[in-house]
């Protein structure tokens, strides 16, 4: 899928102030990719303040929330009825010249990939919130991407959903 160029500036404006929730409601999208992988309904939601990936019985949340400290876990481990869900995430700060490249990457695989969602937000062809979704093994798994131009860093998100 291509990515969207976004009229709206993002809510979230460092890595630190992301969060992380489960079972979060839906929040207010500025866009929405509904798709099936391995029988799965899935939606990808782009917000102004990062994602929200709802996949089977998972809700995840990832963003700057009303009343939540930020700070992402480096890693959690749920089961939800007959699904483990592992979910990991990572912060880089990246040397001036190395965060372009970088950001150009994220773009190029998410322009590539046939399950993905991307949006440039305005003011900076470098701030972009990507997410991609594909089967693996018993279940599927998502990637994200979050990337802050004024502080060179990119947040990055793996998480699986595996059948147990």
């Amino acid at each position: 899928m291509s990515g969207i160029t976004l009229a709206t500036p993002y809510l979230d404006t460092d890595a630190d102030q992301l969060s992380f929730a489960l079972g979060h409601p839906a929040r207010e999208a500025l866009v929405v990719r509904d798709l099936t992988v391995g029988g799965l309904d899935v939606q990808l939601r782009l917000l102004g303040a990062s994602h929200q990936v709802f996949a089977g019985p998972v809700r995840e949340t990832v963003a700057c929330l009303p009343g939540v400290e930020g700070g992402l876990p480096a890693g959690v481990e749920r089961h939800f009825d007959d699904w483990s869900y592992h979910f990991s995430a990572r912060i880089r700060h990246c040397a001036p010249g190395e965060f372009g490249v970088r950001v150009a990457r994220i773009r190029s695989v998410s322009e590539e990939h046939p399950r993905s969602l991307y949006g440039v937000f305005p003011g900076s062809p470098e701030a972009v919130t990507a997410l991609t979704v594909g089967r693996e093994g018993a279940g599927l798994s998502w990637r994200t991407w979050h990337t802050y131009p004024q502080s060179r860093r990119i947040v990055a998100t793996h998480t699986r959903l595996e059948a147990r």
